[in-house]
């Protein structure tokens, strides 16, 4: 074969490969409309069955020299490219979505900024027990200079017998106590029915890891403009998580901070599994500030402080851990609740280490 045949055959590759350019694209912009028309629809993207139908028409015209089997794979891979694109068309609908805002989210609580570029700390026992045991509590807080603490006043437990709480009472003792100290309160609820008396008497709604994908509650706490801890499920994935931000957004309230408490995997070293890495990834495909709870993610006391340091060394916006006045009578998680002494050393350390 001479060389000016070669070119020649070359130059016909070349217009081959430019038109099968010109066909993806165009197949692309087909996708891109039918993707719009069954958003609009409620209908799910991928469609499998269609997809073999597809392959059986182009089998059926198949002339060689592809094989059947060598078709199939070429398209496959023209169709994955479709689904993916689709793919990322709906992360920048998403209204959490980095892509749609590229601006970070700050939530404001009180006197606080959650995702300024500034650790926020918040501290407190497990569970609300009575007024001078949360009031012994905000006072420890408080002399530390910090400005935010949490507690538990409904306790969402896997047995029915253990203490779930003082539910009302527990929000109206966070709300005697926030007035005395000036604290900045956290706190969970359950049910959408307890939204209204929530916003009452605390700063931010705690949604816990067993309600993430209470659909409901998160709707009902969309509708208000409460800022709300969403803590990521116990077996969630991250995608799964960005979607249960995005209830409360898509009800209109954007004062929403994501917070890692780890997930449950067959390790059991640690009461969850830490998932650090989530921290970036959420940072990226959000704008949502996200923290991470150093108690229910590891359950030990001991290694709680270095993963605290590891959070904020990944970037995470602020740091949870429990705090009690003496956490061998505390009526829910005492193994792993910090007494005052525990606590002094912990922040000291973690003070020290976050404005480095």
């Amino acid at each position: 074969m001479s060389n000016q045949t070669l070119e020649e055959l070359r130059a016909k590759i070349d217009i081959v490969n430019k038109e099968i350019l010109d066909a993806v694209n165009k197949r692309q912009s087909y996708i891109a409309e039918i993707g719009n028309v069954k958003s609009k629809q409620g209908v799910h993207r991928y469609d499998p069955i269609r997809e073999r139908d597809m392959l059986n028409k182009l089998i059926a015209v198949n002339e060689g020299p592809l094989t059947n089997q060598e078709l199939e794979h070429t398209f496959k891979e023209i169709f994955k490219v479709g689904l993916e694109k689709q793919e990322q068309s709906k992360q920048k609908e998403l209204l959490v979505s980095r892509k749609r805002q590229p601006e970070n989210t700050i939530v404001q609580i009180n006197d606080v900024e959650i995702g300024n570029g500034k650790p926020a700390f918040v501290f407190g026992p497990c569970a609300v027990e009575s007024l001078e045991q949360t009031a012994a509590v905000a006072t420890k807080i408080k002399s530390k200079g910090l400005q935010l603490m949490r507690g538990g006043a409904f306790k969402p437990r896997t047995s029915p017998y253990d203490f779930q709480g003082l539910g009302v009472e527990g929000l109206e003792i966070l709300d005697t106590v926030r007035k005395q100290s000036g604290l900045g309160v956290i706190s969970e609820i359950v049910s959408p029915v307890d939204v209204e008396i929530a916003c009452e008497n605390i700063d931010v709604i705690q949604i816990g890891a067993r309600n993430m994908q209470n659909f409901e509650l998160l709707k009902a706490v969309g509708k208000t403009n409460k800022p709300v801890l969403l803590k990521r499920g116990l077996a969630a994935t991250i995608d799964e998580f960005i979607h249960a931000a995005e209830y409360i957004l898509a009800q209109g309230n954007p004062n929403v901070i994501l917070c890692e408490r780890g997930i449950r995997t067959y390790e059991k070293a640690t009461r969850n599994t830490l998932d650090l890495s989530a921290v970036p990834i959420l940072k990226q495909e959000t704008h949502l500030p996200v923290m991470v709870d150093v108690t229910h993610s590891t359950g030990r006391k001991d290694i709680m402080l270095p993963c605290a340091k590891a959070a904020l060394a990944v970037g995470a916006d602020g740091v949870m851990a429990e705090v009690h006045p003496d956490p061998a009578v505390a009526l829910s998680d005492s193994a792993q609740q910090m007494n005052f002494e525990e606590f002094d050393a912990f922040w000291s350390e973690l003070e020290s280490f976050s404005q480095k």
